[in-house]
């Protein structure tokens, strides 16, 4: 069964899910986790269908908080497809940039990522430094739900960092010097992970790999107008047309100041939590565990649109 049928079967009409089933918006609770950013979402089921209402006032919350937890969800592949066509449509990326879990034949990836230790999964068990993810496509994924089906005894959390907030903190020669900036971000798939130090910023003596797609620095939310400083930690970037020293030095400040701690909520997985992030104003990060633990997670990315 390919995975577009798998989301033609889900949300295909079926007895007992009429309209007349959805959720209202009354029997949902959405409380802030009193960190910098984040809310906890009690009360919803993400099997059954969701009234206009509450969907409206998921995508408020989401572009309020940033990222949205669902408690005690119990999806499956389908289910979790067809609750995320509620947000958007699954981002694909251009067949020759490749992208995690992008498959060797058809340079795509699945719509739904196994994120997993284990054989046939992705990333591991390490470390994951904060990053936005596609940011080097030409049309980066808006957002992505996360959902935990297995973990581990310790580790592999989660953190997300406030992009809005940290661009809102700069002091004013700062906000005006990269306000207009572009950002080329290179393709980190292109490098092989072979364990060695990667490179941060790109100097004229080392050729680029692969398309180069420059995005504005300081990026627009395209449905709340907020601002935010879009730049990952630990990715090779370069600014187009500033000369490389003091590129690379206005680059390590800023990576600098998204790091303070202020920016940061980390989550603490349990089964069953799904979790959507706006992927146009946060990073995301993650602590290593024990590699012989299981860490089985399943995501689904939505597209997006030319960041501006």
């Amino acid at each position: 069964m390919t995975v577009t049928t798998q989301l033609s079967r889900a949300l295909h009409y079926l007895p007992g899910q009429s309209p007349s089933t959805a959720q209202p918006p009354e029997a949902v609770d959405i409380v802030p986790t009193g960190g910098a950013l984040g809310a906890v979402v009690h009360g919803l089921d993400g099997r059954r269908p969701l009234s206009a209402e509450l969907v409206l006032r998921l995508k408020a919350a989401l572009h309020q908080h940033l990222i949205l937890i669902f408690k005690q969800q119990t999806l499956n592949e389908e289910q979790q497809l067809a609750f995320a066509s509620y947000f958007g449509s699954v981002f694909r990326p251009p067949e020759d940039v490749p992208v995690l879990a992008s498959a060797q034949a058809s340079g795509l990836p699945p719509d739904v990522v196994s994120v997993s230790n284990l054989p046939g999964g992705h990333t591991g068990h390490g470390e994951l430094t904060p990053h936005a993810d596609h940011q080097w496509t030409p049309l980066p994924s808006s957002g992505s739900l996360l959902y935990a089906l297995e973990l581990p005894r310790q580790g592999g959390d989660t953190s997300w960092y406030n992009l809005v907030q940290a661009y809102e903190d700069l002091d004013d020669d700062t906000g005006h010097e990269i306000d207009r900036l572009q950002l080329i971000t290179y393709n980190p798939f292109l490098r092989p992970f072979d364990g060695s130090p990667r490179p941060l910023y790109r100097t004229p003596d080392r050729e680029p790999l692969g398309a180069a797609f420059p995005h504005p620095l300081v990026r627009t939310h395209p449905d709340s107008g907020r601002k935010a400083l879009y730049l990952s930690s630990h990715v090779e970037v370069e600014i187009p047309g500033y000369e490389p020293a003091a590129g690379a030095a206005l680059i390590a400040r800023l990576r600098a100041h998204l790091a303070e701690p202020r920016y940061r909520y980390t989550h603490h997985w349990q089964v069953g939590d799904l979790v959507y992030w706006d992927n146009q104003v946060t990073l995301h990060s993650r602590t290593a565990f024990d590699p012989n633990d299981r860490r089985v997670l399943n995501r689904v990315s939505l597209a997006g649109s030319r960041p501006f």
